[in-house]
């Protein structure tokens, strides 16, 4: 069996194997006609449950054959430009040879002597990062699994800074569509259940100021402590920028710490076009990016950057077998000493390789290009009577709802959306996203393919209007 373990003697078998894989998997990008094939869970399940993981097949061709049975052939390709439903992204090539590279060596990030230049790398990207928010020269942050984690640890940044005497004091402050990972964030670091505040947006789905002043005010006045706001750059249901200059001011003003999860809108930072949307994230503690959405990398890639490097020693334990204390005397960088993880994947390579090959402007092309798309989109469901579009895109999503002319029963019209979204991935023609707005069900595209066009949005529109159309008649009919 050491003849699979990858060294100076297995190098061969490594090359030959791995191509293997990458044929496999590039003819089945080259002949992907649709995002998804509409297979069901009780039709895939029984074929998985019936392989005997304790019986190898001890054949790389043999087990790509299995995989192209279990995964391969139904997998939801998001390269597919009708593949138009949740945040994610086709990813670009450098990026993916970057996940090559870094799978076989398996460097781990959490110490220097376990990565060498890959913690340099890091280190300098995260540099780079900061740089181009504007967060000033005592800025840091360090790489992380995702948005979620990156969220948590600014928050657990936030709570140590505010040097509360209860944690029960504690309030964060957030819009009423931020990300969930906020609440979650906050039970996580055993703050009350009513810890955080959901404050109301307009009609243009951006927290409303006036009421977030209200909110501080009222916290004060209660004797409890503002620990944090997040603002929103780029919300996951609608793309909405929360104005982030005002809330600096009030952040300022009531002496709280500024998060803002850019998690999806970090994409403007590279932007050639729209970089002024996020005027004021400069003026941040903390800052969530993700990689993985707006910056056409495999997940995962995601980042936490502060303003005041000092703070991340809040995340910071010594053990002696791994980062004793001498090391920091000695100049040594552990990344270890900022992260939450200890063990961490090498995934700044991803971004590493894309800057190197296309650039900064290129990566904010490709992003510029699905914000233009989704102002056609827009303008289409404007101009179509049988849907109703609930704002204009700030960034790549469009939210709607199919309106039959005849039927004027809400939670009829909730159910043949329902029924349309359902039916649209069941024939795998094409995959949407679903949400709920004041109580009502709505479909969704987050647009991040620049190969999808207008043309595409048109057709996925005809195809749900059909799908909620036959569910209506048939319902009639059921009613008759």
């Amino acid at each position: 069996m050491r003849s699979h373990l990858l060294n100076d003697t297995t190098a061969e078998r490594y090359r030959s194997s791995v191509t293997e894989g990458i044929e496999r998997v590039a003819a089945k990008l080259a002949a992907t006609d649709r995002p998804f094939t509409g297979v069901t869970v009780d039709a895939l399940a029984p074929a998985i449950d019936a392989i005997d993981l304790d019986k190898p097949l001890l054949d790389t061709a043999a087990v790509l054959d299995e995989l192209e049975d279990v995964y391969l052939r139904d997998a939801i390709y998001f390269h597919h430009p009708r593949y138009l439903a949740h945040l994610n992204c086709p990813v670009v090539i450098p990026a993916v040879l970057g996940e090559a590279i870094l799978s076989a060596v398996n460097s781990s990030l959490d110490t220097w002597d376990q990565s060498a230049g890959g913690t340099l790398i890091e280190r300098k990207l995260i540099d780079w990062t900061t740089d181009r928010i504007g967060l000033g020269e005592n800025a840091d942050g360090v790489f992380t699994s995702g948005g979620t984690q990156s969220n948590l640890q600014a928050l657990l940044l936030a709570r140590e800074e505010a040097k509360s005497d209860s944690f029960a004091k504690l309030r964060i402050f957030a819009s009423e569509v931020s990300h969930f990972s906020v609440k979650k964030s906050a039970k996580l670091l055993g703050l009350s259940r009513d810890a955080v505040v959901s404050i109301p947006v307009g009609h243009d789905k951006r927290m409303q100021t006036v009421a977030l002043a209200h909110e501080l005010e009222r916290c004060k006045k209660d004797g409890l402590v503002p620990m944090a706001v997040v603002a929103t750059a780029g919300t996951t249901d609608f793309g909405s920028i929360d104005p982030l200059p005002e809330i600096a001011e009030l952040c300022e003003q009531f002496d709280t710490w500024m998060h803002v999860d850019a998690a999806y809108g970090c994409g403007l930072l590279a932007s050639v076009k729209y970089r002024g949307r996020i005027e004021g994230i400069e003026r941040a503690d903390s800052v969530t990016v993700d990689y993985h959405k707006s910056f056409f990398q495999p997940v995962s890639s995601s980042a936490v950057l502060v303003r005041d490097a000092s703070t991340l020693r809040h995340a910071t334990y010594h053990a002696e077998y791994l980062n004793p204390k001498r090391m920091v005397q000695e100049r040594i960088p552990n990344q270890v000493d900022k992260s939450l993880q200890t063990t961490r994947r090498f995934d700044a390579l991803k971004l590493w390789m894309t800057l190197r090959t296309m650039g900064a402007d290129g990566i904010g092309q490709l992003f510029d290009e699905v914000c233009d798309l989704a102002v056609e989109g827009w303008q289409l469901l404007a101009a179509d009577p049988r849907f109703d579009v609930v704002v204009e895109p700030t960034l790549s999503t469009l939210v709607f709802r199919y309106i039959p002319a005849a039927v004027t029963d809400p939670a009829e019209i909730d159910r043949a959306n329902l029924y349309a979204r359902k039916a649209l991935f069941a024939s795998g023609d094409a995959v949407v996203a679903g949400t709920k707005v004041q109580g009502r069900h709505y479909l969704k595209f987050t647009l991040l393919n620049p190969e999808t066009t207008a043309e595409d949005i048109a057709a996925v529109l005809d195809l749900i209007a059909g799908h909620a159309e036959q569910y209506l008649g048939e319902s009639l009919d059921r009613a008759s």
